[in-house]
């Protein structure tokens, strides 16, 4: 009776953490919209403008791996509450103090937004199993999707509104009220973030120490880099965390096409398409994390096979939505693609989880910095690519890269699972059984 009472204690309590979640979302949003317009606005400079994203691309690049360390050391709690803490704390200082300050002071925010929200997204995903229990966490990463993908579109779509009719001032004092509202939801609610033992999943175990031999008792430099960078993760894990990466690089291009794409579709009123389209894929999220969560329960978390066919459907139905079909068609696609990438990030994220606490850290740590290095990359080569040609050139051959890598990655999985295997690596695959038994 107790385990039951609290199960729905942590359910209870991890819906208040996603509303929190959300709340900060949309902030990060509006935010990410307000803030550019503003540094425009307060240096006159399309170049100032421009290195202050590169430092935010460059702090995404670094904040990963540091976040993943930090989550595999400290109290996620006070993590991400600090976290949050933080990016409300930085918008309120230039708020304040922006008139007296030089450029500085733009940089210094945009170096403390990045981090923190690097930080936070890892410490959350790392906790949930513990949170929520294992055996819901498809359930938690579906909660925190949907609601992350209304904040997504809320943001956006309100960010002109706010910054035309009341400022750059109240879009970051909205932006800061929102951090510090999920910060004092974390702080209330009595979250448990981690397990009593660290070894929560079948993989990424640390292989016992060998003796002899000073290249084990002293590591390289290459390999402490490396350790750094990857800790102990199963080439699986690193495998889905290539194609998840590749999978950002192909949505770097329909994000930077849109607005080309949406000027081409209806030149009179651009934002219309493009309002139809986030919001289309919106609900198309929602209804993936919907069957999703229905799916665990029956069947157990999605395997990596599922993982990667859904990044290869994405894909295909992201090309699609940018070949100029009729409105009644495109939208089914749209519908499609944002069905396929719900499906897939949920897939990522509760694969990562079966992972022990540390590794968990390590490995959502190293899924930031990829994801970041590659969508950052993939937003220079698009624009660069759309001065020559069309957003569905573009779109097909950057998407296409991501379905070739699924289907290698399918390709690859499937040769693993015919070679004969030693019993040691034999628990990198019982996770995904394992969840099939918990969840019956």
């Amino acid at each position: 009776m107790t385990a039951i009472r609290d199960s729905v204690s942590a359910v209870r309590c991890f819906r208040f953490l996603a509303a929190g979640n959300a709340a900060s979302a949309y902030g990060v949003y509006l935010n990410l919209v307000a803030f550019n317009l503003f540094v425009y606005d307060f240096t006159d400079s399309a170049l100032q403008t421009g290195l202050v994203m590169a430092v935010r691309l460059l702090v995404g690049l670094i904040g990963g791996v540091l976040a993943g360390k930090l989550a595999a050391r400290l109290d996620l709690k006070r993590m991400m509450i600090t976290a949050e803490s933080a990016q409300a704390l930085g918008l309120i200082t230039l708020v304040v103090f922006h008139r007296f300050t030089g450029v500085w002071l733009l940089y210094a925010v945009v170096v403390v937004a990045g981090l923190c929200s690097n930080s936070n997204g890892v410490a959350l995903r790392t906790a949930v199993p513990a949170i929520v229990g294992a055996d819901r966490r498809v359930w938690a990463n579906g909660l925190l999707a949907s609601c992350r993908s209304v904040a997504m579109v809320a943001g956006f779509a309100s960010a002109g509104v706010v910054v035309s009719l009341l400022g750059h001032t109240a879009a970051f004092l909205v932006s800061a009220g929102t951090f510090a509202l999920s910060a004092a939801n974390l702080a209330w609610l009595p979250l448990r973030t981690r397990t009593d033992s660290g070894e929560t999943g079948a993989e990424g175990r640390v292989p016992p120490e060998r003796g002899g031999g000073q290249e084990e008792t002293r590591p390289t430099r290459a390999r402490r880099m490396a350790a750094l960078a990857f800790g102990a993760l199963p080439p699986l894990v690193l495998m889905l965390v290539a194609v998840r990466a590749v999978d950002g690089f192909g949505s770097s291009a329909h994000n930077v096409g849109m607005p080309v794409q949406s000027r081409a579709v209806d030149p009179d009123d651009p934002a219309v398409f493009m309002s139809q389209f986030w919001t289309t894929w919106a609900i198309g999220n929602l209804i993936a994390q919907r069957l999703t969560t229905r799916y665990a329960k029956r069947r157990g978390a999605p395997s990596d096979t599922a993982f990667a066919v859904g990044v290869m459907i994405m894909s295909a139905a992201f090309i699609l939505a940018f070949a100029g079909l009729p409105v009644w068609l495109a939208l089914p696609v749209i519908v499609l693609a944002g069905m396929a990438d719900g499906f897939t990030e949920n897939a990522f994220v509760s694969r990562l989880q079966t992972l022990p606490e540390k590794g968990r850290a390590a490995a959502f740590g190293l899924a930031a910095t990829t994801e970041n290095t590659a969508f950052g990359l993939g937003m220079v080569i698009s624009a660069s690519l759309l001065e020559r040609f069309s957003p569905f050139g573009v779109v097909g051959a950057m998407h296409g890269a991501a379905l070739v890598l699924g289907l290698a990655f399918l390709l690859i999985r499937r040769r693993l699972a015919a070679a004969p295997r030693e019993p040691s690596h034999q628990t990198a695959d019982a996770a995904p059984e394992r969840e099939r038994e918990v969840n019956r």
